[in-house]
């Protein structure tokens, strides 16, 4: 079957924020410490000692609880995410005409009232994406709980950032205080958590991550019809690395948006880049011209694609002009490289990446997995 679809992260190639983190940040104190500790005690889990039944991005519902504790309702879960929701440069002109151009999904590991509220300013369609459904109302705490994870948030925000060497397998490769960190953390969220009546929470919320928008992809092409080998995937950190290597393994096209190591290791191209309107012209350069296109383009030694030759071609399809402005705009501010990543410096690539990355979405955000 001919056409293409496109899947798309929506943190980091779509908006600015990390939801939770910032959730956190504003209702738990010290709650950006908080969250840092857990999603890099995430990291761990999910990708040095590989924990079974855990996966990516389920640092989403470790920290739900927490925010129970703190006496948080959905409904400030929806108004905070309405008033703080921060769209990349390009998005509000490029996302209403995505599903116009090709069949789009946005899968996201975001909880659903943030994703509500980018569907709401924007107006894609709710029914394509794919998030972390939770309604903390559903959920009772006791007061004796509550005063309890409020101590345990105060002493996870106070521990010292893991750091683990890029060898390390488990647990007994950590220096002595990060070790102890972790066992700590596993006492806290397998012990403590789940024997509480809220440690409910942690069996009934999955998050959209790792596994999960692999399988959200799958998903999707049984939707559209589609083979995996017509998916465009644009992601950028850890959550995304199965679905990317899913796409790449079938001959799609997976691309890095202002990754991390993470995503840049499993996607084919890299964009580093301030304005999103370059994942519209990437998709329809591929409805156009095939997706092997991409691979054509020249490269410099540092694996950098031709931006002239691809402004060239952009302008060739008849872009809509308005996404070609914003995109030559991009170019001569230097706000955008491509790379074809079989040809670069990884670990090169992956520090300039990183970088655009705190810059665009600022140090903190940029920091997470």
């Amino acid at each position: 079957m001919d056409g293409f679809q496109l899947n798309i992260d929506c943190e980091g190639p779509l908006t600015q924020n990390d939801n939770a983190f910032e959730l956190c940040q504003e209702f738990i104190p010290s709650g950006g410490a908080f969250f840092s500790i857990v999603s890099k005690y995430d990291d761990f889990l999910a990708d040095v000692i590989h924990k079974p039944g855990y996966k990516a991005g389920d640092t989403l519902k470790l920290v739900l609880p927490f925010l129970k504790a703190f006496d948080v309702t959905h409904e400030m879960m929806e108004e905070f995410s309405e008033r703080t929701l921060l769209l990349l440069p390009g998005t509000e002109t490029m996302l209403p005409r995505l599903n116009e151009l090709l069949p789009s999904f946005i899968i996201s590991t975001s909880y659903k009232p943030y994703i509500e509220a980018l569907c709401n300013l924007t107006s894609f369609p709710m029914e394509n994406c794919y998030c972390t459904v939770v309604n903390l109302d559903k959920y009772f705490i006791e007061d004796q709980e509550k005063q309890q994870l409020r101590k345990l948030a105060k002493e996870i925000a106070q521990m010292e950032m893991l750091q683990w060497d890029d060898d390390a397998k488990g647990v007994k490769d950590l220096d002595k205080v990060h070790r102890k960190t972790v066992e700590r953390l596993d006492e806290i969220f397998w012990k403590i958590i789940p024997s509480m009546g809220i440690g409910r929470i942690l069996d009934e919320v999955n998050p959209i991550g790792g596994v999960e928008k692999a399988r959200a992809v799958e998903d999707s092409v049984k939707r559209t019809g589609l083979k995996l080998d017509r998916v465009i995937y644009a992601g950028d950190s850890i959550t995304d690395c199965q679905a990317l290597d899913l796409v790449k393994g079938a001959g799609g096209v997976a691309i890095s948006f202002n990754g991390n190591r993470y995503a840049i290791r499993s996607a084919d191209y890299a964009i580093v880049s301030s304005n999103t309107c370059i994942i519209y012209g990437m998709c329809n350069l591929v409805l156009n011209r095939g997706k092997e296109i991409l691979k054509e383009f020249p490269v410099d030694k540092k694996g950098k694609i031709d931006l002239k030759k691809l402004l060239e071609e952009l302008s060739n399809i008849s872009l809509e002009q308005e996404i070609l402005n914003q995109i030559t705009s991009a170019v001569k501010k230097d706000e955008l490289e491509i790379y074809q990543i079989s040809k670069t410096d990884v670990d090169k690539l992956v520090c300039l990446s990183e970088r655009v990355r705190k810059e665009v979405r600022g140090h903190k955000v940029g920091e997470l997995g």
